[in-house]
């Protein structure tokens, strides 16, 4: 009985001739089957048209890999190049920067230099340093030469010492903030002898002895030209009156006032019986008045060596200590009494520190320590 549907009986072969069975079997042409072509691929045949297809793929993403490396490096070396070419602008930008800066600086200093000899010298340990001191002018203007100076220090420091160092054995005892003193100050020390300003002005470092000037009695030292020309020379001198007169007065404010460091002795003479005196309170007012410091030092061995109604030490170069203490400035209210009574404690306690260390192994025959 034929099926209605396709006109076939059941018994008919479904399958054409010549192509291949469900189950793989050869057609009767005798061409494979279906499964056929699958298990020869399995078993390793070569499949030629899919590996050339598979190789096609491959060759332009192994192109496109190498040339992006190809680009990147490139890349990296244009812009190392970029790099040091900014970097080369970058230092030549600097030594420009730096050669301007140089320029300024340059002409900072030399505006500072023509500026500060324009204007007056502030000094920077003196109370009223913002305001500076005058220009010397006339009379006062060889306090504070350069030249004189020179020439004093060759006098002090090579002639003078040798003749000092024949007569006493000398020594200096400074503290270290005296060394930091710039412009006027106020030197206060007792007075044991003639040998006090000559040991002072040889103690004294070089900086702060430098324009140092010295007050001497008017009436013994400046009526005879070759004691004038000593004392100025060898210790910038100026003169001060005695028994009442007052025709110097006011010179030792306009030597401050004109930059010029002053050596006072406030006992008024030398000691008669190696006792320190009282001080009078001159120099303190002085210091106050224009506002620079006190440098108190004590003489030690001056008396000693040479008591007042000697003209040369005594015999055997007995030993003279100068002591430098730290600079003093007065306080906001205090009176130049009070002041003086101040720096009189401090030399007296200098004095006192090194009396023993001085003369006490002179006694002895040792000299100073």
């Amino acid at each position: 009985m034929r099926d209605e549907a396709d006109g076939r009986t059941p018994g008919d072969d479904p399958t054409p001739d010549g192509e291949p069975t469900p189950d793989g079997e050869p057609t009767p042409d005798g061409d494979p089957t279906p499964g056929d072509a699958v298990s020869a691929g399995v078993d390793g045949d070569p499949q030629t048209g899919t590996d050339s297809a598979t190789d096609d793929a491959r060759a332009p993403r192994e192109q496109s890999a190498f040339e992006r490396t190809v680009r990147e490096r490139l890349s990296e070396a244009r812009s190392a190049t970029a790099d040091a070419r900014t970097a080369m602008s970058d230092a030549r930008t600097a030594r420009a920067d730096a050669r301007a800066e140089a320029k300024a600086e340059a002409k900072a200093k030399a505006d500072a230099k023509a500026a500060a000899k324009a204007r007056p010298v502030p000094s920077l340990s003196a109370r009223s340093r913002a305001k500076g001191w005058d220009e010397p002018e006339g009379d006062l203007a060889k306090y504070r030469s350069h030249w004189r100076a020179a020439v004093r220090f060759v006098l002090q420091r090579g002639i003078f010492r040798a003749v000092v160092r024949s007569a006493v054995t000398p020594k200096a005892i400074v503290a270290r903030r005296v060394r930091t003193v710039r412009g006027p100050y106020v030197l206060v020390a007792n007075h044991t002898s003639h040998v006090d300003a000559p040991m002072i002005a040889l103690s004294l470092p070089w900086s702060q002895a430098k324009f140092l000037s010295t007050g001497v009695a008017a009436d013994y030292f400046f009526n005879v030209w070759y004691k004038r020309f000593f004392v100025r020379w060898m210790f910038n001198a100026f003169p001060i009156d005695r028994g009442g007169s007052r025709k110097h007065s006011g010179t030792s404010r306009n030597l401050l006032r004109s930059g010029v460091p002053i050596l006072v002795f406030p006992e008024g003479g030398r000691q008669q019986d190696g006792q320190m005196k009282d001080f009078k309170p001159g120099g303190a007012a002085l210091a106050i008045s224009v506002g620079v410091p006190v440098i108190p030092a004590a003489i030690v061995g001056g008396y000693e060596a040479m008591p007042k109604g000697r003209n040369w030490p005594r015999p055997g170069r007995p030993p003279v200590t100068v002591v430098f203490g730290d600079p003093m400035i007065a306080e906001e209210g205090e009176t130049a009494v009070e002041f003086s009574t101040r720096i009189r404690e401090r030399v007296k306690g200098l004095y006192d520190d090194h009396h023993e260390e001085v003369l006490g192994s002179a006694r002895d025959g040792e000299g100073p320590a």
